[in-house]
């Protein structure tokens, strides 16, 4: 039975996008399955995920960080500075309104995504690294997130930067302490073992319920805008995703990286958090309050919410094409 379930987490994690796209198509079905995760419901969810990260981290990834600083400093700056100003500039060129453009800035300037660590070890990169990117982007994001979407957000929209820096810090410092704690107190013991291989399936379906929360409290809009606004932001998570991707990686064609380590920093730049971005969204531009007022404000979770599922079936193709291009030089 046990192995049963940790070959179950493992084929959940290699299928992650599969799960999100058949979440968000039961919710769009059937919106009420999934009408409890909502508010408070999905911070603690999101919060699950990242302790599911906590739990994999030990001192050897923090000696990571600093025995490569220099590598780690240039992985964050691009995450920070290209990723947000790619949103921005979708923003302007799409004409975006004010509250689908906050959606993909949220995007953009969350950290670096806890499933890119798997894409990371699918296309044979450097998973040292990739660990070391998502950890420090992770580390940064109550003080880089919240700053970051007060600069670019369209003045209408009042950011709550101290709210924000106090959530991030709950939803994903928190927890990942919390987790890292477990980790080193916990490891010694053979079942601890197990636990961990029960994890990523724990954080697929955690992300499968986000995704559903969101995808029904937006279908109402959906319904009233119609396949119009869906095909727009698929085609702005689309840009906001692929120019990632190749950023990333010519930043470390670049500064010379290792062919590992280029594919590495694409896939950590491009596959951004959109977990957090959907929580945050809905917590701080779109909860009971703002949406009394003004119902329009939910669609600022649109854009997260195909991010979601998007980053996930972009990563598993990404990783595909880079494992499918070595098999052919061999041959």
């Amino acid at each position: 039975m046990k192995e049963t379930v940790k070959g179950m987490s493992v084929w959940m994690a290699s299928h992650s996008s599969t799960y999100v796209i058949a979440a968000a198509v039961l919710a769009f079905l059937l919106p009420d399955v999934f009408g409890w995760v909502r508010g408070d419901v999905s911070s603690v969810i999101l919060g699950v995920i990242m302790l599911t990260m906590g739990l994999t981290l030990s001192t050897e990834d923090f000696r990571i960080l600093f025995s490569r600083p220099w590598d780690i400093f240039i992985g964050a700056c691009a995450q920070f500075t290209l990723m947000p100003l790619l949103a921005y500039t979708l923003t302007q060129v799409f004409g975006l309104n004010p509250y689908l453009s906050i959606g993909i800035i949220l995007v953009g300037c969350c950290p670096g995504g806890v499933s890119s660590n798997i894409m990371s070890f699918l296309c044979r990169g450097d998973v040292a690294f990739s660990v070391g990117m998502t950890t420090a982007s992770t580390l940064l994001a109550p003080f880089m997130t919240p700053l970051l979407v007060w600069w670019l957000a369209d003045t209408r929209i009042e950011v709550d930067t101290l709210g924000m820096f106090r959530g991030i810090l709950l939803i994903t410092i928190i927890p990942v302490g919390i987790g890292f704690l477990v980790n080193q107190y916990a490891s010694r013991h053979k079942w601890y073992e197990d636990v961990r291989q029960m994890m990523p399936g724990v954080s697929v379906t955690c992300l499968a319920l986000i995704v559903g929360g969101v995808v029904s409290q937006v279908k109402p809009q959906l319904m009233i805008h119609g396949m119009g606004l869906f095909l727009l932001m698929l085609a702005v998570v689309f840009c906001h995703n692929t120019l990632g991707y190749l950023l990333g990686y010519n930043v470390g064609r670049l500064f010379r990286f290792s062919l590992a380590k280029k594919r590495t920093i694409s896939i950590e730049v491009g596959m951004q958090n959109a977990g957090m971005a959907t929580v945050l969204a809905t917590a701080f531009f779109a909860n009971d309050d703002i949406l009394a007022r003004n119902p329009e404000a939910i669609l600022c979770v649109v854009p997260c919410a195909i991010s979601c599922a998007y980053h996930s079936i972009s990563g598993t193709v990404l990783a595909g094409i880079y494992v499918k291009y070595d098999e052919r030089k061999k041959s």
